[in-house]
């Protein structure tokens, strides 16, 4: 069976984007949205591993929230979101995609690090050469080309190369797809990037 997760947001455009990137950072998971938690409650609340939900529906039925505690997440519009004294773990969505992926795989590796509490995968990981998991590692870390051939003491055109085999094996397009693939097959820590 696989594990669901509720996005609970009044804010349409924005579930539809969290429901994307977390299947992405998390794609064991299936995520439903829900504009309500009158529509949530509709769909058997219990199946649900996690609850992603706007601060807004948090504050408004927050009894029922604090009973769910370690299951929810809430969405704040800043790092320093008051809560009002409850103790939750929280979400900024308002930052650039890199460090929402960051926090996204902070608050993962928290709660499922190395897998815990979550179904394997269910794709084979395709195989990287030890260069290129080198490579896709500096490249995670932020390093731009040059400093990645510097440090391996190899060719620009050769990471041009490793960094294009790289993407082409693991079928993704960007960085920050990498640093998710990455981070989840436990090739870089996240306090590295």
């Amino acid at each position: 069976m696989t594990p669901r997760i509720a996005i609970i947001d009044t804010n349409i455009l924005s579930a539809i984007g969290l429901k994307s990137i977390l299947q992405s950072v998390m794609p064991m998971m299936h995520a439903d949205i829900f504009g309500s938690l009158l529509e949530l409650k509709s769909s058997h609340t219990e199946q649900f591993v996690h609850f992603f939900v706007s601060i807004d529906i948090m504050l408004k039925d927050r009894e029922w929230f604090e009973g769910q505690r370690a299951r929810t997440i809430v969405l704040t519009p800043s790092v320093h979101a008051d809560l009002h004294g409850i103790k939750f773990h929280s979400l900024c969505v308002n930052q650039s995609e890199s460090q929402l992926i960051k926090s996204l795989l902070r608050l993962e590796q928290m709660a499922h690090g190395g897998g815990r509490h979550l179904p394997p995968i269910s794709h084979p990981a395709p195989i990287l050469s030890s260069r290129e998991i080198e490579v896709m590692s500096l490249i995670v870390k932020g390093m731009i080309n040059k400093e990645i051939a510097d440090r391996l003491n190899i060719g620009l055109t050769t990471v041009v190369t490793h960094r294009k085999n790289i993407m082409d094996k693991l079928s993704i397009k960007s960085v920050s797809q990498l640093t998710i693939y990455a981070v989840m097959h436990g090739y870089v820590s996240i306090n590295d990037i």
